[in-house]
């Protein structure tokens, strides 16, 4: 393939993805773009009055922002883009300080559908949050290599390449320094470079990071590789189809059709079921935009009405025909990189796309000038999903699910094409300013 590749939007995505190790640090990055663009953080424990233009409330690893064009009434319908801001990997354990054989180590769990194997013999940084005892928080990154999972030679087990044969609990356990356990190392560690005493931290939401930074592939640089890409790829268009919607706005370049409210909701724990305070399960994106709406002097019926007239976008990635396995794939659909975004269905509910969300998006890519593509799993394949459906039934909103096609889905290291992110991002810019 010959790429012509947005190397601005790309240079922005992979900063964007080195510098969002956690899904709080993701969350404090996006929020830094939008006050650059001007957006205001609003306080969730303060009253909200006379709200338009740009603003944003963030919880821990979510983030919910919209744009209120001048002169738009209350019962203007959402545009949503729905993403998520965490991705499968290791956690630390609540004690986590552990030893082995002589090997200082310390205890992991994992979060969501790790591919283990992708974890071995890579250099681990570790991020996240810490939680003080005068009630604040404080993000910590160590993008160093302190820790390795290493993996067993073949002379000691034969059958690795049959299929990991080690049990869950020792094969994740990382190494980090030789001696015995040595309780409080590792709060001693993160607590230094976060510049506190470690009596001061009394819990953490810590994980570990592969160090490798993001990067280009391929003959002619036609793929991007990155941890992390499921799901900050579309965290990352979110925010970009965001800031352009909302800069067309206050020019006065709307769209002629009328007022749209574009939105943009990142959850935390999809890969665990979303199901927590920041999950697409959660009320969170519910009581924002009501909130947003009573702020403007809108009603419970201007709720109802600005509802009906809703639209999402559950943006999450997707899988491109994997040239190994392509028999595990469904026969007619093999979306590929490069050939724009995917819009997924299962009719079983797994992705929330009907018909009509087909359609809607379809013809958003086609006035953007983007390419798009169909997925749709092998009827003997199990399928996954997303926060589709899950924002679908909360809101009772029609919802589309749509995703960067990619290799390596849930790996330390993903893969998709490059010129996908800027397609996905110009085509949810065309879809919430004129969807």
């Amino acid at each position: 393939m010959t790429i012509a590749t947005d190397r601005s939007h790309n240079e922005d995505l992979l900063a964007f993805l080195k510098d969002s190790s956690s899904p709080y640090h993701a969350v404090a990055h996006a929020a830094r773009r939008l006050e650059k663009a001007g957006f205001t953080e609003l306080r969730e424990t303060e009253e909200w009055t006379g709200l338009s233009g740009g603003g944003f409330i963030t919880r821990a690893g979510a983030l919910v922002a919209w744009y209120v064009p001048e002169g738009a009434p209350a019962h203007t319908p959402f545009r949503i883009v729905g993403a998520h801001t965490d991705s499968p990997n290791l956690r630390v354990k609540p004690t986590p300080d552990t030893a082995s054989a002589g090997w200082r180590q310390i205890a992991v769990e994992i979060y969501g559908g790790v591919p283990l194997n992708t974890w071995l013999d890579r250099d681990l940084g570790i991020s996240g949050r810490l939680s003080l005892r005068d009630g604040g928080s404080a993000l910590v990154k160590i993008d160093e290599p302190l820790f390795r999972v290493p993996q067993l030679a073949i002379h000691l087990d034969r059958s690795v390449n049959e299929g990991l044969s080690l049990d869950r609990q020792r094969q994740t356990q990382p190494i980090w320094s030789l001696g015995g356990r040595e309780p409080g190392a590792l709060l001693r560690k993160v607590a230094a470079e976060a510049d506190l005493e470690p009596a001061e931290i009394l819990g953490w939401d810590l994980m570990l990071h592969d160090i490798q930074a993001p990067g280009h592939l391929g003959l002619e640089r036609e793929f991007l590789v990155s941890s992390r890409m499921d799901n900050l790829v579309s965290v990352h268009a979110g925010v970009t189809a965001l800031t352009a919607a909302a800069d067309a706005w206050s020019k006065g370049a709307g769209p002629a059709g009328g007022f749209r409210i574009p939105v943009l909701a990142a959850f935390d724990h999809e890969e665990c079921g979303s199901g927590s305070e920041t999950g697409a399960q959660s009320p969170l994106l519910e009581r924002v935009l009501s909130r947003s709406l009573t702020a403007r002097g809108g009603s419970g019926e201007d709720w109802s009405r600005a509802m009906a007239g809703a639209f999402c976008v559950s943006a999450d990635m997707s899988h491109a025909v994997h040239p190994n396995y392509s028999e595990r794939h469904d026969p007619d659909n093999h979306p590929l990189p490069n050939g724009g975004p995917v819009v997924k269905v299962n009719v079983n509910q797994r992705y929330a796309t009907d018909g009509t969300g087909f359609a809607a998006f379809v013809a958003a890519c086609e006035r953007a000038g983007v390419p798009w593509q169909r997925f749709v799993s092998n009827n003997a394949m199990g399928c996954g999903t997303s926060i589709g459906p899950i924002t679908a039934a909360r809101l009772g909103v029609t919802t589309v699910d749509v995703g960067v096609p990619g290799l390596s889905m849930h790996s330390a290291r993903e893969l998709v094409g490059a010129r996908d992110p800027g397609h996905l991002a110009r085509a949810l810019t065309e879809f919430v300013t004129a969807g």
